[in-house]
């Protein structure tokens, strides 16, 4: 079979003005019979571009030079941000980054979820920069260069971009990337290790190095004196994430940390101080990377869900507990569900350490459970309850919304990632479940990208507030 020739991209460069901007954050230009998504760029502006790629009939572009610039474009904070592909609009003044992402919501609830949001949430924001707790940076060492590189790839390429600081992440490893390179650099292995994963907790932080061949003892002393004088966890990966194990400051295998006396020495943690709670978890754990976002975001579930003493709440996709325990807080009872066993150990243990004794945590895969035969095999599913709190991956919760008569709840609160499934979801409970959408926002939780987080409130019908 002949091989599928790649359609080729123009050579040129045109001059276009941007007529909107994507979900994506790109500028949208139309040439002859070209849709263009530009780089860098913004509604209105006029500018050359040069062709980069061409996929499904739709052509990508970066910007050359703006013949008139839009009055919403700013200086970027970061030196490095026209060329890495971590952030997609610090180019766009933030005030209005949040004013385009809460317009794609809307847009994506009218079109897809067939409804309108009356009343808006105002928005939540926090810190712009040096917000991002988690990360996980490419480690390449170019020989041509003799040079190493850390960092995210390139926009256009899957090259490591040259960077040696970035402005978004934690100052403890955004400001350090110059001296880790120096550190990788001068190891033995150095061509061996191509990504370290960082986790920044409110007492301690860690890091993960991913190395492909055992490292010798000179070079392991090398990362441990480090660490040492850093401040920082160390732990070593070297095969898949089961191997993944602390070696300062004590060896100890990452699944053994809980089980083990050294726990709260080792394990990292974030405070909810609104509710008490403090919340540990391992540097391989989900939680939100925003934590000033998170921690509004919380108190804004809790308030819109107005809970009183005799609330019995269902908490699905919960987690470690990040809602389950503030909850437990202010409602008779709290239930939640996880499909991740290792975060339903950490939730329990959480529970215990922060004393909610009136929660209960489950683990069910969500995304398996489908019909009522199903859901009433959940120990979990069998009960009723009065308010339900729904935070869902990307894909949604479709399986839950299209059984949601099961637990006769008066009110559903959604917080989404993705306003596509939202909107999906929002239609399900609107046409078929007798739901009405009381009120819709959007959050912050990841400036200078086009990612849109989002929480929406739903009243039962029958439900008199």
């Amino acid at each position: 079979m002949a091989r599928k020739r790649r359609s080729r991209i123009p050579s040129e460069i045109i001059q276009v003005r941007i007529d909107k901007l994507s979900h994506e954050g790109k500028g949208i230009a139309y040439h002859e019979d070209k849709t263009i998504f530009v780089s860098d760029a913004l509604s209105g502006e006029v500018a050359t571009i040069k062709f980069t790629d061409k996929r499904k009939g739709v052509y990508f572009a970066e910007l050359i030079e703006l013949i008139d610039s839009s009055p919403d474009r700013v200086k970027a904070p970061c030196q490095f941000y026209h060329m890495c592909g971590g952030c997609s609009l610090q180019h766009l003044d933030v005030d209005k980054q949040i004013q385009l992402k809460q317009d794609l919501f809307l847009q994506t609830m009218k079109h897809i979820g067939k409804v309108e949001v009356k009343e808006l949430i105002e928005p939540i924001i926090g810190n712009r920069l040096a917000y991002r707790t988690k990360t996980r940076l490419g480690v390449r060492y170019v020989n041509k260069k003799n040079k190493l590189l850390i960092g995210f790839r390139e926009k256009h390429s899957n090259f490591l971009c040259d960077m040696n600081s970035c402005e978004v992440l934690h100052p403890s490893i955004g400001k350090r990337l110059e001296s880790f390179a120096e550190l990788i650099s001068s190891l033995t292995c150095r061509t061996k290790i191509p990504q370290i994963e960082v986790a920044i907790g409110e007492e301690s932080w860690a890091v993960i190095i991913r190395h492909l061949e055992p490292l010798i003892n000179k070079d392991l002393q090398c990362l441990i004196n480090f660490s040492r004088l850093k401040g920082f966890h160390l732990l070593l990966q070297p095969g898949g994430p089961d191997s993944i194990h602390y070696v300062y400051p004590h060896q100890l295998p990452l699944n053994e940390v809980f089980s083990s006396s050294l726990k709260k020495e080792l394990a990292l943690s974030y405070f909810l101080p609104e509710f008490n709670i403090k919340n540990m978890f391992l540097p391989t754990d989900f939680t939100q990377i925003n934590r000033v976002i998170n921690r509004q975001m919380v108190h804004l579930a809790l308030s819109l869900l107005d809970l009183d003493s005799k609330d019995r709440l269902l908490d699905l996709f919960c987690g470690m507990g990040n809602f389950s325990l503030p909850l437990a807080r202010q409602a008779v009872s709290v239930t939640g569900v996880e499909g991740n066993n290792d975060l339903v150990i950490r939730a329990r243990l959480n529970a215990e350490e922060n004393q909610c004794e009136n929660v209960n945590f489950y683990c069910a895969d969500l995304f398996k459970i489908s019909g009522n035969d199903d859901f009433r095999n959940q120990k979990w599913a069998k009960n009723s309850y009065d308010k339900i709190l729904i935070d869902p991956a990307r894909s949604g919760a479709m399986e839950i919304v299209q059984n949601i008569e099961l637990f006769h709840a008066k009110v559903i609160l959604y917080v989404s990632c993705n306003p596509s499934t939202l909107a999906r979801d929002t239609e399900i409970l609107i046409r078929d479940k007798d739901y009405q959408l009381i009120k819709a926002g959007v959050m912050d939780m990841f400036p200078h990208t086009a990612h849109v987080e989002s929480i929406a409130l739903f009243h039962h019908k029958t439900y008199k507030a």
